[in-house]
């Protein structure tokens, strides 16, 4: 059995943990003797968190929409450790359905959550990295983020967005000769999480993807950045592959992606509309995993 690695001293803040990756990588960081100041909108459920994790946790309720909110979670950091080493912008909710059938208010709030969210909280963490000269900022992005995804267009328009957002700052951040500052880049495949759960679904069916990857994945991934940073990383060789594909086959690979994502929708069982956790956080769907696999598997036998 692998030994247990030790992150005594390291301050870690994680916008987006009270279920999916943050909630994993929340619950091995603490393991490993890091502390970490945690947030999410969901208050009762990231305070019985810090409950059952013990001293190393701290949780804050935050709206990542909300600059003041960011700020809140900031100062909390700094205020109990005087700095942060990691800042993890992981927060993110999805919307799909059919383009002119997604609710304009619905749009903006994925904006307002996924783009705007990771702005504010960049910002944050590299003006405090730049004060004490070190620290790593890491964005979740999506495989949606490196090729595009029909019918999840206000999701994969606002992970582009990230992806173009934080390799900017890195060059930034190159370009101003902080060799000990870094800014990562995470890729996941579609990762069994709440996430789906959470999405808002104009579809008429049930979101769900195929192939998933399990989230223990993206959680060791997301972790080894603290470790070795890197500018991108594409978490298992089907997002690598794809990426591959469409740098030679741009056309193909397209076209073969959104056929199936189309299948995939039309195959699923069908649900009606919703704007689940867009506007207002959804008590369901607290777990690192999301249970989509399971649900997969019984609809298919």
């Amino acid at each position: 059995m692998a030994e247990t690695k030790s992150r005594d001293g390291l301050t870690v803040v994680i916008a987006g943990a009270s279920s999916g990756i943050g909630r994993g990588v929340t619950e091995q960081l603490i393991k490993e003797g890091a502390s970490v100041i945690f947030a999410a909108r969901r208050t009762e459920v990231i305070e019985d968190m810090a409950a059952e994790l013990g001293p190393n946790a701290t949780a804050v309720t935050a709206d990542v929409s909300k600059e003041e909110d960011v700020e809140r979670l900031y100062r909390t950091a700094m205020d109990k450790f005087g700095k942060i080493d990691v800042w993890i912008n992981n927060a993110a909710i999805g919307l799909i359905g059919p383009y002119t059938e997604v609710p304009a208010e619905d749009m903006r709030r994925v904006v307002e959550i996924n783009v705007f969210g990771m702005v504010i909280g960049s910002h944050f963490a590299l003006r405090q990295f730049k004060e004490q000269g070190y620290g790593t900022l890491i964005n979740t992005g999506s495989i949606a983020s490196r090729i595009p995804f029909p019918y999840y267009m206000p999701y994969s328009a606002t992970k582009f967005a990230v992806t173009g957002l934080t390799e900017a700052l890195h060059e930034e951040i190159a370009l101003e000769g902080y060799g000990d500052i870094h800014v990562c880049t995470l890729h996941p495949w579609a990762t069994d999480t709440p996430w789906f759960i959470h999405t808002g679904n104009y579809t008429g069916h049930r979101a769900q993807l195929k192939p998933m990857d399990g989230p223990e994945v993206v959680v060791e991934v997301l972790i080894g950045l603290i470790d070795k940073p890197q500018k991108s990383v594409d978490v298992e060789t089907k997002v690598s592959g794809t990426v591959l594909s469409h740098k030679f086959l741009p056309k193909s690979t397209e076209t073969l992606n959104a056929k199936y994502v189309q299948k995939l929708i039309q195959q699923a069982p069908p649900a009606g509309p919703t704007s689940g956790a867009l506007h207002e956080p959804m008590a369901e769907g607290t777990g690192v995993s999301g249970g989509i696999r399971e649900q997969m598997k019984e609809q298919d036998e």
